[in-house]
């Protein structure tokens, strides 16, 4: 009797162990799964899309093309550009004072006034065209120096290989200087470039884009093949500042197209 309970003692001391052997076991499986130094590794290797990043949807350059390579694409009938993203000459300088724009900041023309003479100070975007029509133009701007609206408000652009180009106040349509095209906008035009001009003497940064002295004119572009083109802005009055601009067709509104939480158009290598 006495063997056969020592027996029974060493067998219950036996099985108490693997018990717990088994316990300690399934809770180091549950430390692995919770484990702090296990990392997320999935991968974004979307090199070739602009991401916007904060409140200002900045477009951030992540394809490792340079500005001169550059080519900005349409998506679903729109394209929205940081200005500041081009290739500048010196007298473009970049600024951020205020808090009144997006992305890194804007570009000033600090350099002599060309009112009549475009060309000078040029600055190149490649707009890759994916959605056939005609589009609308417009860009946010503000005036720098002084304290009038009507001073130091314009800039010249051109699209020279779209396949119209043209300033629209209802039924009434003007075309640049040197196409051979007509009517013609009043004030300064000259080899297809429109000057472009803000109104009000509201300085700060807001959208406003016409052309046509003291008969404003919207702006359209009409692209009428999937390829990409080639939008050129040159300087005209020192202190216009230039944040961001926008092109797009039917059905967006021009209160979509420039709501700020867009999404910048994505980049890619020319």
């Amino acid at each position: 009797m006495k063997n056969r309970t020592k027996y029974n003692l060493i067998l219950l001391m036996l099985l108490f162990g693997t018990v717990i052997s088994c316990v300690n076991n399934e809770g180091s499986d549950d430390l692995d799964i919770l484990d702090p130094t296990e990392e997320n590794t999935s991968s974004e290797e979307d090199g070739d899309i602009i991401e916007a990043e904060g409140s200002g949807n900045e477009q951030t350059n992540t394809t490792g093309c340079s500005k001169e390579n550059s080519v900005y694409n349409e998506a679903d009938g729109i394209v929205s550009i940081e200005f500041e993203s081009a290739q500048f000459d010196d007298n473009w300088e970049l600024k951020s004072e205020g808090n009144n724009y997006t992305g890194e900041g804007y570009m000033v023309w600090t350099g002599d006034q060309f009112l009549g003479n475009p060309g000078n100070g040029l600055a190149t975007f490649k707009i890759n065209i994916t959605t056939p029509g005609t589009y609308r133009f417009e860009w946010r701007s503000s005036v720098t120096i002084g304290d009038l609206g009507t001073e130091h408000n314009d800039t010249w652009l051109r699209f020279a290989d779209a396949d119209d180009y043209y300033g629209e106040k209802d039924e009434s349509r003007v075309y640049p200087s040197g196409t051979g095209k007509t009517p013609n906008p009043n004030g300064s035009s000259k080899d297809g470039w429109f000057k472009i001009y803000r109104s009000g003497n509201d300085l700060d940064f807001k959208w406003s884009t016409s052309t046509s002295d003291n008969d404003a004119h919207k702006i359209y572009v009409t692209f009428n093949s999937a390829k990409t083109y080639t939008m050129e802005v040159s300087a005209r009055s020192s202190g216009h500042a230039i944040d961001k601009f926008v092109l797009f067709k039917d059905p967006w509104t021009l209160n979509e197209a420039t709501s700020d939480n867009n999404t910048m158009s994505s980049i890619t290598c020319d």
